[in-house]
């Protein structure tokens, strides 16, 4: 693994238990594309063997540990899918929920623990691993869901104090463990994700070898994180060619509703890796700083921060694009370096020549208002029963839009679906006509009877629950806590 600002490389697992390169870039395998994959054999596999077969693949360091690392999917996922695909009219949609937490993170925080338990002992670490994450919503949970009570390990989360759902909140306050932490931050996810970093920035420059602990992330900056992403690409293609709605070697193109640009950059990997994707349609909501680097080239985060109904793509700094940045320059780290300085210093960067025009032959985006997105919410249930929640929504906008675009192929569409209606109860209850509570679990409740679905048990169970973390601070105050 290399770091995308400089020639610096470790191992692999190496690369799992630090989490962020030391100089601040992000650890890529720069020869994804170049080794070869069996890809129609994996495609061939239920979702355990797809998982080791590119778990191995793509992390060789843990081929080991793959079998039961991926073993551990079936206890955790309420689908025998565990990610099943659902027709929603024209299209499709890869429902990514089904998971401990209800909502897509699950797929990579069900494994993360045991790639970083794996990682301590096949490295010869002893040392506490103390997980830093910043959430914008589901990450947070899913990690404190994936990491609680692991031996060897601590987690703290950060969490923008009024950037989340009040269901994501209450997943996060509630999480009971003897070696996790939670924390509200008075600012934005940029700013947990700001102080985060630069919390791994301020320990790597103090004598690590007199440390007890070392850091690590369950964000999408760490490789470990990203990986497991990769399979369900597999999964859905997999699920397509068993509904005979495709030959092997048709492209799909893949929606993917997206703040900090893992989820999609994990389809980029699938497609590296020999899955044929037509394109990935980058799905933004108000705070579309993505859409327009894909489509102008320029990535300027010096904006208005818009708080919406999809909290979890309210970002304006996406970390993994620095991971693309790096591929679309075929490993140019010293221009990499000089974005990404850009970005922090000015708060803006541009991206330019053939770069970008490698991004944009497979790349296209779209943005999502939230008079848009309520009225997909209404469309997707009262035309065909489907219930989604409002990340899924701004998926299902931006296909519309893609699907009027005179270029557009005709190649069958899916979008991923990221979290449980039921984690934002209220706005989905308007939008099909319903009147919310004020009480958030009751709103839950109402959603269930008006449409017959069943309210996920673990966000049922919430309201028994007491809250256990109650910390709030300053966002000048998350490296000081984080290395507390």
């Amino acid at each position: 693994m290399q770091s995308t600002r400089s020639n610096d490389s470790v191992s692999d697992t190496a690369a799992v238990l630090q989490g962020i390169a030391p100089d601040g870039g992000l650890f890529v395998d720069p020869d994804v594309s170049s080794r070869p994959f069996d890809v129609a054999g994996c495609l061939q596999l239920p979702y355990i063997g797809m998982a080791e077969q590119i778990f191995s693949h793509l992390l060789p360091g843990f081929r080991g540990k793959a079998h039961d690392i991926a073993s551990v999917y079936p206890g955790k996922f309420s689908s025998e899918k565990i990610t099943p695909l659902r027709q929603v009219g024209d299209g499709y949609a890869l429902e990514l929920y089904h998971g401990p937490t209800s909502a897509f993170k699950d797929v990579a925080l069900s494994v993360l623990p045991l790639f970083i338990t794996a990682a301590k002992e096949i490295e010869g670490i002893r040392k506490q691993i103390s997980i830093l994450t910043a959430t914008s919503g589901d990450t947070g949970k899913a990690a404190l869901e994936g990491f609680h009570d692991v031996p060897g390990t601590d987690i703290t989360v950060f969490f923008p104090d009024d950037g989340v759902s009040p269901m994501q909140k209450a997943q996060m306050v509630t999480q009971e463990g003897s070696n996790v932490r939670v924390c509200a931050v008075r600012g934005n996810f940029d700013d947990c994700q700001r102080g985060v970093k630069e919390a791994f920035a301020c320990f790597a420059n103090t004598a690590q070898e007199d440390s007890d602990r070392l850091l690590s992330s369950a964000n999408s900056i760490n490789i470990g994180r990203l990986v497991p992403q990769v399979v369900y690409y597999f999964s859905a293609y997999a699920q397509l060619l068993e509904l005979k709605r495709i030959r092997f070697g048709d492209p799909v193109d893949f929606v993917v509703p997206t703040g900090n640009f893992g989820d999609i950059l994990a389809g980029y990997l699938a497609c590296e890796m020999g899955l044929p994707v037509g394109r990935l349609i980058c799905a933004s909501n108000a705070n579309n700083v993505l859409t327009d680097f894909i489509s102008t080239g320029v990535y300027n985060r010096c904006r208005p921060f818009l708080k919406t109904s999809s909290p979890s793509m309210d970002i304006l700094v996406s970390s993994n694009l620095e991971r693309m940045l790096f591929y679309a320059s075929q490993g140019d780290t010293a221009l990499v370096s000089s974005l990404m300085k850009s970005l922090n210093t000015e708060g803006t960067y541009t991206l330019s020549g053939e770069p970008l025009k490698r991004i944009q032959a497979i790349f296209s985006a779209g943005c999502c208002s939230e008079a848009d997105t309520s009225e997909t919410i209404a469309k997707l249930w009262h035309e065909y029963h489907w219930l989604s929640d409002t990340h899924t929504a701004v998926g299902f906008s931006v296909l519309d839009q893609y699907r009027a675009d005179p270029d557009f192929t005709g190649d069958p569409c899916i979008v991923l679906s990221t979290a449980s209606p039921f984690k934002f109860p209220a706005t989905v209850l308007s939008a099909i006509g319903g009147t919310p509570s004020a009480d958030e679990f009751e709103t839950a409740f109402l959603l269930s009877e008006k449409t017959g679905i069943p309210v996920p048990q673990n966000i049922a169970d919430l309201r028994k629950k007491p809250v256990l973390h109650t910390d709030l601070i300053d966002k000048s105050e998350v490296v000081s806590y984080a290395l507390s």
